[in-house]
């Protein structure tokens, strides 16, 4: 069995998993773009040395800041992750809110050919209005389902369009590679309160200052990525790169980044809604319902 364990940011998933691995003899591996970054350790709210020491954890920190994760990328390590638990006897518990990782590892990922590499340098260096306009010309039913400023998604719709000739969508009506029908998947979401979320969002990110975010942000940023790479984007990071570099006091980097993982729950809940609703829910605290529920 592959357990999963999914739900919005902040909801308790983390502790869950820990009751549920110590009581199994389970292995957790990561599901959350941001903790494969070894450098946010504080700001993802990575699982602590203790927690590692007391249960095995697989894909935390692995990735250097530089480096760009992608759903089909972490699919795969994931799958290596997940025999290499199986082969020592233990239960993988993949835990994690990155919604479009679980379903790529779980169904598979859409056959898209290869991008051709200028098509893909032309697109990537428009600027994001440019970008939805030409997807707007070449792609309106792609471009219907997207946010204007969802620069990533635009951009790859466009790119997709381009190079093979067929909308991502038309891709994306085939999945391949999925590990649901080899082995044995039992999913659940934690269940959470949206109120109880907002309280725990503020709550959580002025622990990670006490722990010391503002000085792994400000090291992040004394590295001099490029604008691109996908760390410098995880919650809070933009908030607290620009207390750093005197842009922005601390309480109004803490309200913005309160209000962007807000907004990222309300997605998290989406996606949970409308991908996975035939998940079991169970509460942060209900170990034996969770085993009653992956058991099921």
């Amino acid at each position: 069995m592959v357990a999963v364990i999914a739900g919005p940011t902040a909801s308790g998933k983390s502790a869950l998993a820990m009751a549920l691995a110590k009581r199994i003899g389970g292995t957790i591996i990561n599901a959350d773009a941001s903790q494969l970054y070894a450098d946010l350790a504080v700001v993802s709210a990575r699982p602590s040395p203790a927690d590692e020491a007391a249960v095995p954890h697989l894909l935390y920190g692995v990735l250097d800041g530089d480096d760009a994760a992608s759903a089909a990328r972490w699919a795969e390590m994931a799958k290596a992750a997940i025999a290499q638990v199986l082969a020592t006897g233990r239960v993988p518990i993949l835990v994690g809110g990155t919604g479009m990782y679980l379903t790529t590892l779980i169904d598979g990922i859409a056959p898209v050919p290869q991008i051709d590499a200028a098509v893909r340098a032309a697109v990537r260096a428009m600027d994001t209005a440019d970008a939805a306009a030409a997807l707007g010309r070449e792609d309106p039913e792609l471009a219907a389902r997207l946010m204007p400023a969802d620069r990533q998604r635009i951009l790859r719709g466009l790119e997709v369009v381009r190079s093979s000739g067929q909308s991502l969508l038309h891709w994306q009506t085939t999945r391949v590679g999925g590990i649901g029908g080899a082995v044995a998947v039992r999913a659940v979401v934690v269940d959470c309160a949206r109120e109880l979320l907002k309280v725990r969002a503020e709550s959580r990110l002025r622990a990670m200052v006490d722990a010391g975010a503002l000085d792994e942000v400000a090291a992040l940023m004394a590295r001099g990525l490029a604008d691109d790479r996908p760390v410098l984007r995880a919650l809070g990071v933009p908030q607290f790169g620009a207390v750093a570099a005197g842009r922005m006091t601390i309480d109004a980097a803490i309200a913005e980044a309160t209000t962007a993982t807000r907004q990222y729950q309300k997605r998290q809940l989406t996606w949970a809604r409308n991908q996975v609703a035939h998940w079991p829910r169970v509460a942060a605290d209900d170990v034996a319902g969770l085993e009653a529920a992956l058991a099921g």
